[in-house]
Order: C-alpha cells, then structure tokens, then sequence
C-alpha cells in the first residue's frame, strides 16, 4: 500500500528519528513528508516505531494518509522542484 506521511516533531533529535525510519520505508519528498510502500505488517511496526519517536505533550504529530491506485494517478507537483536528497533535519 502507498501511503503519505507528514510529521511536526518539536525536537531536533526526535525529528531525526522519525525521518530516519521514514526514509528506509519510503522516499521524502517536501519538508516533513514522505510518500512510501509498504504492505500491512510493515506498516504496523512503522507506526510502532514512529510512536516511540515523538511525545504527543510537546505537540508532536504524525499524519498517515493512505493513497489508492487512482489517487496515485491526481498527484501534482507544483512550484519549485522537491528537494534534493540532502537531509532537512538539523
């Protein structure tokens, strides 16, 4: 399944975290986004994971978003182009 995850993480090390287990499931693909394919265990241990990286009473947030087959084919990119494989993460 594809799925696009975005992430607000409040400290730098917990944001390398969750962009370091993001990026061996998946591609980034704008500040804090991700888009990966994963099949349905996969997915129960990247949540798992990504739990254990953040703490909800500092605000931190994950968003999963699943993409069907045909919501693949509707993706846009518009402005600038994504960025580079350089890490945003301090």
């Amino acid at each position: 399944m594809r799925l696009a995850v975005a992430y607000d993480v409040s400290s730098d090390s917990n944001r390398r975290q969750v962009y370091r287990t993001l990026q061996r499931y998946g591609a980034w693909k704008q500040y804090s986004v991700f888009e990966l394919e994963v099949n349905k265990t996969e997915r129960v241990e990247l949540e798992d994971e990504l739990e254990s990286h953040i703490n909800p009473d500092d605000g931190d947030r994950i968003r999963i978003y699943r993409l069907c087959d045909s919501c693949l084919d509707d993706i846009s990119d518009i402005g600038a182009e994504p960025p580079d494989e350089q890490s945003n993460v301090l």
